[in-house]
């Protein structure tokens, strides 16, 4: 059944010719125990409805299904306190992970580690060698849409930040502290869902900023419902822009300017690492990946003091 050539040609036609008659297939799960490996790999990611993961995920999958392995996902729904016990869970019932959790803190991360081993983490920044990381130089995403926002005279920006464990939300604020007194930083606690886009149009309006970065387009096409509900003209009165370039923002009214972050190569270059351990050897060193930025029609030049 394994096709070993060690067994006699003419037993093994026979045994074949038997089982395709019985409709005889190997279980899947004996297999597992008797070769020691499920040819499953997890992904964690901390919330699905973020189509953010989808373009990973859709890497992942596909690179993956070319070595005979398939993908099983977990979503910790934005609960940090989940991402550590299915990261465990799904290591047990897996070869190797693919973790995505912005929100662990560092420590148990740093723990976690050689228990998870094999994986790969995506999104966030080195930590130390232990595990390969494809991350996302968030910091520089966040200069290039200031410096968009600038050149179109804008100099009071607000930013719907994200959830305040997150170590991407700290990444992208070091972004802005690098303008210094060049801008007037306006920070708004929100999230990182469309409902939290959404819920903050008022305190956006409010801030007397006439361009407002959110933390991904999630957020971003939730500010641009609201503002569209309440009939403020974007970018005429207000400039919105996002983060990660999700597929929806393209076709949003206006269209999106955001951030672009490669999702899908970051899932096919995450197997090649995973390929590369579980076949015994050393993968590529950690990169780091710069977002491009991609100027739509939600930004435009900055709205005259009335």
């Amino acid at each position: 059944m394994n096709g070993l050539s060690t067994v006699d040609r003419e037993i093994a036609e026979r045994v074949l010719k038997a089982a395709e008659q019985l409709n005889y297939t190997p279980s899947a799960a004996a297999r597992s125990l008797a070769l020691g490996r499920t040819h499953t790999i997890g992904y964690i990611v901390p919330d699905l409805t973020n189509p953010a993961f989808h373009g990973a995920m859709r890497g992942l999958s596909l690179a993956a299904a070319k070595e005979g392995y398939r993908v099983l996902v977990a979503d910790t729904a934005e609960q940090v306190e989940e991402e550590p016990i299915l990261a465990v869970e799904s290591r047990r019932r897996c070869d190797a992970l693919v973790l995505c959790a912005p929100r662990m803190p560092e420590e148990e991360l740093r723990r976690l580690l050689p228990e998870l081993a094999p994986v790969v983490l995506l999104n966030r920044e080195p930590t130390d060698e232990s595990s390969p990381l494809l991350g996302i130089d968030w910091a520089s995403g966040i200069r290039d849409l200031v410096r968009h926002l600038m050149g179109l005279g804008h100099r009071r920006i607000a930013y719907l930040a994200g959830p305040p464990i997150s170590a991407s939300n700290a990444a992208r604020l070091r972004g802005f502290e690098s303008f210094g007194s060049t801008i007037e930083l306006v920070p708004i606690p929100c999230g990182a869902m469309f409902a939290d886009g959404h819920a903050a149009a008022g305190e956006v309006l409010d801030s007397g900023a006439t361009a407002v970065i959110a933390f991904n387009d999630v957020v971003a096409l939730g500010l641009l419902g609201a503002l569209h509900e309440l009939g403020v003209e974007v970018p005429d009165r207000l400039s919105v822009a996002g983060f990660d370039d999700i597929p929806f923002a393209q076709f949003t009214s206006p269209a999106l300017t955001t951030a672009s972050v490669p999702q899908m190569e970051l899932g096919e270059l995450a197997w090649a690492s995973l390929w590369e351990m579980l076949n015994g050897r050393k993968p590529e060193q950690s990169a780091m990946f710069r977002p491009r930025l991609v100027a739509r029609s939600s930004t435009g030049r900055a709205a005259k003091p009335a």
